[in-house]
Parts: C-alpha cells; structure tokens; sequence
C-alpha cells in the first residue's frame, strides 16, 4: 500500500486551483494555505488553512507539516522557505531562485551576470535619480518587488513623464521596440532532466498594458524559436546550478543619497565602509584573514607535487600570457600551486553611487559587492558560509546595515591522481597526444561530480582540453580544434584503457 505524501501550496489563487487540478491525477494528499477562505483553491484541496503566506511563523507551521512545498505566487516569505529547505523539506522551486525571481533589480543583474541577453537598464533607489536618466529615456520604470500584473510598470518616455515614476527601489530599463513577445515554460526536474513547452505569442491590450490573450504555437520563424529555447533553458538552468561558495554583500548607510558637501563627514560613507571591509579580508599577499578559513585545507600530495614537478615553470612567460604588470599571491608557494592548490577570496562587482558621466558630489545611501570563495579538498561550504558571514558582521561598521545573501555553493572534489582510473587516463592521454601529459587540480567546478560519487558510488575523471590562452569566462572564448581533435582519439582509447583496470 503506497503512503500519500503531503504536498503543501502557498497560495490558492487561480493557479493553485489549476494546480489542484492535476494534481488529483497522483497518489498525493494536498495542503493549501492562503488568507482568503473563499479562494479558487480552496474547495478543492485535502486540507485548507487560513493564514498569510507573507508570514515568518505562519510559513514555517505549514510547511512541518507538508512532505513537499510549493508556490502559486511568488509573493511568500522567503526566508521561511530557506529555513525549511535546511530543515530537509523539499521545496520547488527553490527558495534562491525563487528570491531572483521576485525581485526585478535581481533578475536584471542576475541576466547580466549569466551573459543572458537583456535590455540595457539602470537601478534606481529613489523617484530623484530619474532626474539623472534623462537622456536615457524613452524607458520603463519597473518596482523591484510588489509588481504585478501590470501593477508596478511606469512607462516614461520624456521628461515630463518623470512625476509619475515610482519613489521606491526600481530598475529603469531601456524601452526597445518589439515585433512580438514570445513565452516559453521550461521544466526541470530533481535529476536534472527538462521538458520544453512551445512558445506562445503574447498579445496585450495597448491602454492598461495587460495581457489580452495568448497564441499558441507562437507564429515565428524556427530560427527564432531555437533562440527563445537556448534564453530560456538558460535562465532555468542557471536559475538552479550550483557552484563554489558564492556571497553577495550590501551596506545600506543614510536613507537616500546626500550631498557630500553639505552631509560628508558626519554621515558614513557605504562605499567606503565596504571597501575598508573588502580590504581587509586578505593580507597584501592573498592570504585570507577570516578565521579558520584554512583549516581544513588539503595539501598537496608527494604524487601531485612530483607531477607538478614536471610542468614548465617559466613565471615571467605566464605573467605575459595574463597580461598583468607583475604576478601575485601567498608566500611559499608558486603560481602553479596558487591556482591549482590553494582557496582564494575574489572580489566579482562592486556597485555603488553615480555610475554616469562626469561627477557627482554625493554620499550614497548603499554599496554592493559580489565575493566568491574558491575551495580547494576537505572544505565545506556551509562551515566556510558560517565563517564568512560571521566575519563580515564584526567588520561591518554599527553606522552602516549589513545585508548577506548566500549563494550557490558546491562542494571540492578530488580524483586521488596515482588511482588505477586516474593512471589509465595518463595512458590514453599519452597516446592521443605523444607527450607525457600531468594530472593536476583545477579551479573548474563542477559539483555535481560529488553527486555521483555520494549516490553513485563511483568516481569522476575530469579531463580538460582548453588551452591557458582560450580566455574562459571572457568575451572571446573559444576552443583549439587540434585540442578537440586529440580530445576524440584519448576518448576512444579511454575505454580500453579503463577496462584494463
């Protein structure tokens, strides 16, 4: 006899009924909770409860109770739904990609980071700074949360428009001309297999910038909806993946951005306050300052430094390929071993005050940085998330306020490099490539090989092919096809190799 799991919907609006809907097609016992005891869903589900999905407590009760939790609207509380995610309750979609979603200053930064095309765009904190885009008009004013519907959308396209925006944190975003707009719904599931839906034409009424109708499929070229596919199972997946320790930090300083000539001094300044923060997180030489970062850090093996041993050590030959002034990092270690070896903590973006042309004499209200922690062996993200956030909290001065937002995080993993499968690749990469080739670790992640070693019980060869010069993660990335040939022949001698062991 097979137990019914308790499935738990936040929300009970028209998509929650939906939602239900289909639901009554599986084994499953379901749980609504929603303020209005009259909703679409209410009548159709296991269980209702009456409570306000924007409430800490009220979330946290529901969801004990419930095997798996979802949304019906993106408006709930997200904090309560990280803390049942650490709890062990499975929560879809998942409360980080959930808080990127709801908040529209996010979702455009989170585009940008991703390399997703989008429209070119300013973040706002206030009606008064639209003052200082003029020339960017015409454009759209969006909220950064609370929108809805249409709810939260100011078109601005002169000057005389600007006392109708928003007095509230926003993004102004560049209106473009558009010859349709095109919806597609992607779904992902817990193995990481995805389902695409047809993309639909969205048709809206022109007066109160509603959506009118739909079309279903969209009537555009197959070139374009290849396009549309790639963006959007894009968004989904980055939306989900993980990574290495990523932390976004903001200080929120005065209420709004003051003159420095008429408030400099006597108001902290969050740009600066962070910035003295940042600095402070590793020494002049790379070594990083929070307590106990390096504690569980694995040194390199007798087998992995004689390797090492064979690789060229031409560090001026190096400088010139990065194209820096001079090298850098921990002392007593070479570059080689800094990069393939040892943690490190970089700075990604810093954002604060008036970014356009010439100057402008102000104090801003905030400062944001983007940190990522590269980790090396038998380091554990949510010790090092522990260790950090506690770190920045006695660094961030009592004039400011202090926001962290964790991020994706993934654990390190090593491939014991003089293992019987790591030596068989030794030989297949021998024979493809006619030189005596070096196992070495990488700051490449690639977390889900920890996955497969943990479920699968098996291990995970990584074998790169770039080139140092391939500029990954830069414009211009590309991939030698020498490389990509001699890659084909170590694949077909791989096989053979690893049946041997």
């Amino acid at each position: 006899m097979s137990i019914l799991r308790k499935v738990g919907i936040l929300g009970g609006g028209q998509l929650g009924r939906m939602l239900l809907q289909e639901a009554a097609n599986y084994p499953v016992e379901t749980w609504v909770l929603e303020n209005d005891p009259d909703c679409p869903a209410a009548h159709l589900c296991d269980r209702f409860i009456q409570g306000d999905i924007r409430d800490l407590e009220t979330v946290l009760r529901f969801g004990r109770q419930v095997d798996v939790l979802t949304i019906e609207i993106e408006h709930v509380n997200v904090d309560a739904l990280e803390q049942l995610e650490r709890e062990g309750i499975m929560v879809i979609p998942r409360p980080s990609a959930l808080r990127t979603i709801k908040n529209k200053i996010l979702q455009k930064e989170f585009y940008l980071s991703k390399g997703i095309p989008t429209s070119p765009f300013h973040v706002l904190q206030s009606r008064a700074e639209l003052n200082n885009h003029i020339g960017f008009l015409p454009a759209v004013q969006k909220l950064g949360t609370g929108g809805y519907d249409g709810k939260g959308v100011q078109l601005l396209h002169r000057e005389e428009d600007l006392h109708k925006g928003f007095d509230a944190p926003s993004v102004l975003e560049k209106m473009v001309q558009l010859e349709k707009e095109v919806a597609i719904s992607v779904a992902i599931n817990d193995k990481g297999e995805t389902a695409i839906y047809p993309a639909v034409e969205m048709i809206f009424d022109p007066d109160l910038n509603l959506l009118d109708y739909q079309l279903c499929p969209a009537d555009i070229s197959e070139k374009t909806g290849w396009k549309a596919e790639a963006m959007a199972l894009a968004v989904a997946r980055n939306l989900g993946s993980p990574g290495i320790f990523a932390v976004e930090l903001r200080l929120d300083g005065p209420n709004r951005d003051l003159h420095s000539g008429l408030f400099g001094g006597a108001v902290d300044n969050p740009a600066m306050a962070l910035a003295q923060m940042l600095a402070s997180l590793r020494d002049k030489h790379g070594r990083v300052n929070i307590p106990g970062f390096y504690d569980d850090v694995a040194p390199l093996s007798k087998y992995e430094r004689a390797m090492l041993a064979k690789l060229p050590t031409d560090e001026a030959s190096f400088r010139k390929l990065v194209g820096a002034p001079a090298l850098f990092g921990e002392k007593n270690f070479t570059s080689l071993e800094r990069r393939t070896a040892r943690p490190t903590c970089e700075i990604n973006g810093l954002t604060s005050g008036y970014q356009g042309e010439g100057s402008k004499t102000i104090v801003p209200a905030w400062a944001r940085a983007k940190l990522t922690f590269r980790l090396v062996p038998d380091m554990d993200p949510q010790k090092l998330k522990r260790l950090v956030v506690a770190h920045l909290k006695k660094l961030c001065p009592p004039s400011c306020k202090l926001t962290v937002d964790a991020g994706h995080a993934g654990e390190p993993y090593l491939v014991q490099p003089d293992s019987p499968r790591a030596q068989a690749a030794l030989r297949a990469l021998r024979d493809a490539f006619g030189c005596e080739p070096v196992l070495m670790r990488e700051g490449g992640s690639i977390p889900i090989v920890n996955d497969f070693k943990r479920i699968l019980g098996v291990e995970t060869l990584l074998l790169g092919l770039s080139l140092p010069d391939d500029n990954a993660h830069s414009p211009n990335e590309k991939f030698d096809l020498d490389c990509f040939r001699a890659g084909m022949r170590m694949s077909a001698r791989l096989w053979p190799e690893l049946a041997k062991v």
